[in-house]
């Protein structure tokens, strides 16, 4: 779903945070955890400036980046020399935090292009058909002819969109007027017209301006529909590579599977057969994994949007894996596809896994709660951090659920734990992630952005309640806030999918909020 840069984040946001959780379970040193957490988060800020904010200001990229990281430099400093046991200041959060918020957005209005540098850029239109495209190189537009300009005007009944002005940009043509019935109809309509004169020479993109009033904007086909539907899929989807990374996934989750077990990978070269002990955290995280992928691409190929086959990435440490993802290849046509196509992935993958965590919490071991207790500690996960957790974990444990006890992971309950991370952090209402694209189709591109900017602060806010939070905090500050416009972005939903993605924002707010003590008391936990 994401586009590459984003993609990028979402996985290290995963393996940062992922980083602590099997750092407990494998006994990796503080000074270890401390360089991975750096090289990674380093890694991702630097490729989220350079792409998202490069092209729009003359502040060098690694000053913008050095301001960015100082927080994160500050804390791993203090975790070298104090270790972990012993919690920073709050100042020591707070302040850098608020202070460099503040540097960065100064030095990028300082070094912000002006107008006249911005000329020699592709205009939002373009980089929006771009990103429609991802392997086409940008193409400039014939010049609409008189003849031709008679033609496109035809193209819009007074009755249907009354035509008021028609703007000529080097890649694109705007046309603004009065919208007359509704956005359904005179998006056919009018885009009808546009086949009927142009053939398939232009995509049209239905877009609400800054005033409210919808326009319409005729951007180059690089790819024709003659052309999309000439191309082989098997071209596209790559089916033995799909599989090869399936395999090769399997592989490195299954030896994490054994570590995660408890066994000694000395005696695996001994006995082979021990690794079959890595199984069940292995089918488990993928199955998870592969079905929130299946969900996208199933609905995907129902709304005839070119996708690719899920592709797994195997890494042979941390979780094994860094998930899986597909790719879209072409538009998506209006905000019912981009709202069934959204939400099919954290839906697919919650649904799988909550019987996997049900049953993976009734086999987990209850432990006392101590010190090492936490959030991301497998050995010692205290149910209390999440109200969803706490409320599958009292159902799956009973009575011997109590206020002092915390939970042993189960390798199945560890690879449902991780599916609901998994589901929280797509879910999270910020730009181009599944959750993004939610609010997007439900309230449109200009409230959606509003959202993100308040669910970027509040989870701020929260992590310096719950400290956990903080890496996805911080690093959701650098996901860009707009989302990819869908071919008719004006015409809203139906009740029934503004609700399910309400829903969906509230399984979000169960599983990231810690349990209030009302409902504590009340579970006897």
């Amino acid at each position: 779903m994401e586009k590459i840069g984003v993609f990028i984040v979402w996985l290290v946001v995963k393996a940062v945070v992922l980083t602590l959780l099997v750092g407990h379970r494998f006994q990796i040193t503080e000074e270890q955890m401390t360089f991975w957490f750096l090289l990674l988060l380093g890694l991702a800020t630097y490729l989220m400036v350079q792409r998202v904010v490069a092209h729009s200001t003359q502040t060098p990229v690694w000053l913008l980046w050095l301001v960015l990281m100082t927080p994160a430099f500050l804390l791993s400093a203090w975790t070298l020399r104090y270790g972990t046991k012993v919690q920073p200041p709050p100042g020591l959060i707070l302040w850098p935090s608020i202070i460099c918020i503040l540097l960065y957005w100064l030095l990028f209005q300082w070094g912000r292009r002006s107008p006249k540098d911005k000329q020699t850029e592709p205009s939002a239109i373009v980089e929006s058909q771009s990103a429609i495209h991802p392997t086409a190189e940008p193409v400039t537009v014939r010049p609409i002819e008189p003849t031709e300009e008679t033609q496109l005007r035809n193209c819009f009944p007074w009755s249907t969109y009354y035509i008021q002005n028609i703007e000529y940009r080097p890649q694109a043509v705007i046309c603004r007027g009065q919208l007359r019935t509704s956005p359904t109809q005179a998006y056919q309509q009018i885009k009808s017209n546009i086949e009927a004169q142009f053939g398939d020479r232009f995509l049209l993109i239905f877009q609400e301006g800054i005033n409210s009033k919808p326009f319409f904007v005729l951007v180059p086909n690089t790819q024709g529909g003659k052309a999309i539907n000439s191309k082989p899929q098997e071209q596209l989807t790559r089916p033995a590579l799909a599989l090869l990374l399936l395999v090769a996934t399997l592989l490195t989750t299954t030896w994490v599977g054994t570590l995660i077990a408890d066994i000694d990978p000395k005696a695996i070269q001994s006995n082979p057969q021990l690794l079959l002990q890595g199984l069940p955290y292995a089918l488990g995280l993928m199955t998870i994994l592969g079905i929130h992928e299946l969900g996208h691409y199933l609905t995907a190929r129902y709304y005839k949007i070119r996708s690719t086959l899920p592709y797994f990435i195997p890494i042979p440490f941390f979780l094994g894996t860094f998930g899986a993802f597909i790719q879209m290849r072409s538009p998506i046509p209006n905000r019912k596809a981009l709202f069934d196509v959204s939400i099919a992935g954290p839906l697919a993958g919650f649904i799988v896994t909550l019987p996997l965590l049900i049953w993976g919490l009734a086999h987990s071991e209850i432990v006392p709660l101590t010190a090492k207790t936490g959030m991301l500690n497998p050995d010692a996960v205290n149910p209390k951090y999440s109200i969803l957790l706490a409320v599958l974990s009292k159902l799956a444990l009973g009575n011997l659920l109590t206020a002092k006890s915390a939970i042993d992971l189960h390798p199945v309950a560890i690879a449902g734990f991780l599916g609901l991370i998994v589901t929280a952090l797509n879910l999270m209402p910020v730009g181009q992630l599944d959750g993004g694209h939610i609010v997007h189709a439900i309230f449109g591109q200009r409230t959606a952005i509003a959202i993100g900017q308040m669910a970027r602060l509040l989870l701020l806010l929260l992590s310096f309640i719950q400290s956990e939070y903080f890496v996805w905090a911080i690093i959701l500050l650098l996901v860009p806030l707009v989302d990819e416009p869908a071919l008719n972005d004006v015409t809203e939903l139906d009740n029934k999918r503004d609700i399910l993605g309400l829903l969906s924002m509230a399984l979000l707010v169960i599983i990231v909020l810690p349990l209030p003590q009302a409902i504590a008391n009340l579970l006897q936990i």
